[in-house]
């Protein structure tokens, strides 16, 4: 009855402005895919980056080689060249799509390489994006480029975007939080970061530090076949038939920024093409910091967000499942990155049985200070003390600029006001890593889709460790004085002694009553 009063009081707003939530809706009918199982007919260990690595990639053992890309910066110059070096296909899945200066320039360099002849696959989601407005859906247009949309809100007005979430919460709450970037079905990058500025470019008001990885080798086919699963679900919609991606003229207004950049930045774009080549040769001469070893790729299924409510929060897919069998095989430590960590209650048993154990936790998360998500803190709160009564080892990231990766380099540039870790990478006994998209709290483990790549090496899991303990220098030492109270106690690079708070550092009254309001919201919908 509910829903029958919303459309009857919405009908005259809607207008024509509509798309389909379903390829089964018959406005698809007519739908011809561009990009189809007959452009993947190559050997992927064929290609030229494939052949870059032969020798490590050869003998069928299965191996994957893994480098870490800790800063924006370089998760942008490495997606850049990796577009240039594709000689077949490339698969990018994102949630968030950014429309801004460093988005254009990277689909400015897919393009380029359908332009060459290569395949180019977008997925989007549509929260995420607001996907009909965006550039990247107007690359649709060009013959060897497909976009798609996962999880469609049906009506595009502006007046009923966010009201249509309320009849159709289960579904539209629940979102592909995936990231993806596939080249040649050989090489393929994962992490945290999605396509946007503030997580490519630190001079942004507000800078993710983030982590992302790149892998080559047989690890790619496994999230190629994800790719694949979500590209043919019947959510993922054809950008064909949303209204402004059909627009020649905006396409053309595209083509025309593309040249207007090149034209007005002539000495930036050259030291930009210069930058991409040094990245290009430095893989070729096999000067990439990679580690070797064997992994695999995990991915929720596209199902997930069309489960009911009662089946999502029993829903335990193979990320959880592996999660829970490496905290059962883990002997020594763990080394934790967690941009979001609301572990539950469940969760929280298990952390404190392997710290009983004998395993030693090393947790960083955002502070109040710090964190884009209050209602998240407000949340992890509530297991901070008993972790640290545990014996973990607990840190709060530092919201200044001074504490942004990279800080070498603060001297030649402006630096951000605000930085958020989002980071989601974990190491366990120092030999088995994981990294994706993956935050641990409900919303990733109930509702949204989510994909990781777990990799066992020695060597790669010391370079992450050392990694995050990097982080615990720049991040606020959580303690509990003698009567249990909290104790924030660090140094920044401008303080001559540490500081000691006894209440959340960096913060107004304002944000702190703010985050005493958010903990009314319940725990699941986090």
């Amino acid at each position: 009855m509910k829903k029958v009063a919303f459309w009857i009081f919405t009908l005259p707003l809607m207008g024509c402005t509509t798309v389909p939530t379903t390829v089964h809706d018959a406005r698809l009918d007519n739908y011809v895919p561009k990009v189809g199982t007959v452009d993947f007919n190559y050997d992927p260990y064929e290609t030229p980056i494939a052949q870059c690595y032969a020798d490590e990639l050869s003998g069928g053992n299965r191996v994957s080689g893994a480098t870490l890309i800790e800063d924006g910066l370089s998760a942008f110059v490495i997606r850049s060249a990796f577009a240039r070096m594709a000689t077949k296909t490339i698969d990018l899945q994102t949630y968030i799509y950014s429309n801004d200066f460093s988005s254009r320039v990277l689909i400015g360099e897919l393009k380029r390489a359908a332009d060459r002849g290569v395949k180019v696959r977008i997925l989007l989601d549509d929260y995420g994006t607001k996907s009909d407005i965006v550039d990247v859906t107007l690359l649709n247009q060009h013959p060897n480029i497909e976009v798609k949309i996962f999880n469609t809100v049906p009506n595009r007005s502006k007046i009923l975007y966010y009201p249509q979430f309320l009849m159709d919460f289960n579904r539209l709450n629940s979102r592909m939080h995936n990231k993806l970037f596939i080249v040649d079905n050989i090489a393929y990058i994962t992490g945290g970061r999605n396509v946007g500025s503030n997580y490519f470019y630190p001079e942004t008001a507000s800078n993710f530090s983030d982590t992302d990885v790149l892998f080559i080798g047989d690890m790619t086919h496994y999230a190629t076949d994800s790719f694949n699963e979500y590209w043919n679900h019947h959510l993922s919609i054809p950008a064909s038939v949303f209204p402004k991606a059909k627009s020649k003229k905006a396409l053309r207004k595209l083509e025309r920024k593309f040249a207007e950049i090149e034209r007005k930045s002539a000495e930036e774009v050259k030291a930009y093409n210069n930058i991409i080549n040094m990245a290009q040769q430095a893989f070729k001469h096999k000067d990439f910091d990679f580690s070797w070893g064997r992994g695999k790729f995990l991915a929720d299924p596209p199902q997930k967000v069309e489960m009911t409510m009662d089946e999502k929060e029993q829903y335990r897919g193979d990320i959880v499942r592996a999660l829970q069998h490496l905290w059962k095989k883990t002997k020594d430590s763990v080394y934790m990155s967690a941009a979001y960590f609301v572990p539950g209650q469940g969760g929280l048993e298990s952390v404190l049985n392997e710290e009983n154990a004998g395993v030693h936790m090393t947790i960083v998360t955002n502070s109040l200070a710090s964190t884009n998500a209050p209602t998240v803190y407000a949340k992890w709160e509530k297991y901070r003390k008993k972790l640290i009564e545990s014996g973990a080892s607990v840190y709060e990231f530092m919201v200044s600029a001074e504490n942004l990766r990279g800080k070498e380099h603060d001297r030649e540039r402006k630096q951000s006001s605000f930085s958020v870790l989002h980071s989601k990478t974990m190491v366990f006994d120092d030999n088995i890593s994981w990294i994706g998209s993956f935050n641990l709290d409900p919303r990733s483990a109930y509702y949204n889709t989510e994909n990781v790549a777990i990799f066992e090496s020695r060597d790669f899991a010391n370079k992450l460790r050392e990694m995050i303990i990097k982080d615990t220098k720049t991040s606020w030492h959580v303690t509990l004085d003698g009567h249990g109270n909290t104790v924030w106690t660090g140094q920044r690079s401008t303080d001559k002694t540490p500081q000691v708070h006894k209440r959340a550092p960096d913060t107004s009254v304002f944000r702190r009553i703010w985050k005493s309001i958010c903990n009314l919201v319940p725990e699941k919908f986090v």
